[in-house]
Formats: structure tokens, C-alpha cells, sequence
């Protein structure tokens, strides 16, 4: 599967497991690189979102579906730069959750949905720091562990996120 093709797929999956954003099919905005932005209406209005599967995950022997980094844009709630990390598991509740960008560490809180957990940055005033260091950056590290106990590290490539992120301001005009 080409890696267009695979993060299309993954957008669907997005829109199918994440609630907020379930709604109209998604219009691609276009794919810079590794990411792709995409515009949708959900029930809370228009959202533009970039998202990036991992270029690498940690053990390689564990089964998770999908995993994914998502950055979104939603203009009717005032919201802009909203990280949020998909694991592919639902999280072990009390444990952190933690991306890193070069020497930064920026931690998250988590969410389990069933058998889906999500996390997002703790203190929202850390979002736009992260999301400027993500522009600057090479690659972001995300480290959580499972509700089973298995530590996890995604690797995620920012190679084309700054094109991703221009498109979904422009879309969404935040």
C-alpha cells in the first residue's frame, strides 16, 4: 500500500473511531511528505486536521490498529492546534503519556473509549509550543504504555507537517 493510499485509509479510520470527528466523508486537502490534511463537518462544526501514521513503533511484535498523530483546527469552538495521539490501545490509566521533539518533553493525559485510548496535551497553553517545535523539528517521539503494561515508542517523521499545517489553516482560517 502507497503511502497516500495508507494514510487515506487511516483517515477513514479516524473518522470512523474518533467521535468528534464522525460526520461528513472527509475532503483531502492535500499531502505534504509524511502528513495529510484533510477538512470535515462533524456535529461541533467544521474541522481541518493534519495526521501522520508512525514511520516506526515500538515493540514491533504487538498488534495495534491504527496509530496515528492528529493536529486539529476546529474554527466554531475557537480551538487551533489541538494535538492528540491515537495509540492504537486503550492506555494504562495513571501512566504518562509523552512526546518529545529534540531535548523538549511535552507531557499528555489520557482517555479510554472501550478498547480505544487517545491522550492530549495536558496544560492546552503547551499546544501552540509543541505544534512551533513540530515545524522546527525532524521527528517527534511518543512514549505510553498499554493497559496490559507494554511500553510503547512511536516515532512520527515532521518532514512535509508544515505544509500539512498551512493547508489546514487556510482551510479552517484560524
Amino acid at each position: 500500500m502507497t503511502f497516500c493510499s495508507r494514510t487515506i485509509a487511516v483517515a477513514a479510520i479516524v473518522l470512523l473511531a474518533v467521535p468528534a470527528l464522525a460526520g461528513s466523508k472527509p475532503t483531502l486537502l492535500g499531502a505534504s511528505r509524511d502528513w495529510t490534511a484533510y477538512q470535515a463537518m462533524t456535529s461541533d462544526g467544521k474541522v481541518c486536521y493534519a495526521l501522520a501514521t508512525p514511520r516506526s513503533t515500538e515493540p514491533k511484535n504487538v498488534n495495534r490498529d491504527p496509530v496515528y498523530l492528529l493536529i486539529s483546527d476546529w474554527p466554531d469552538r475557537k480551538v487551533a492546534n489541538e494535538v492528540e495521539v491515537v495509540p492504537g490501545y486503550p492506555y494504562k490509566i495513571g501512566e504518562p503519556v509523552v512526546a518529545e521533539v529534540g531535548h523538549s518533553r511535552t507531557p499528555f493525559f489520557t482517555r479510554n473509549d472501550g478498547t480505544d485510548g487517545t491522550a492530549w496535551i495536558q496544560d492546552s497553553a503547551d499546544e501552540s509550543r509543541l505544534v512551533e517545535q513540530m515545524r522546527k523539528g525532524s521527528e517527534i517521539a511518543v512514549s505510553g504504555v498499554s493497559d496490559r503494561g507494554t511500553h510503547t515508542k512511536d516515532v512520527y517523521s515532521l518532514s512535509g507537517i508544515s505544509a500539512a499545517l498551512d493547508r489546514i489553516k487556510n482551510a479552517c482560517g484560524m
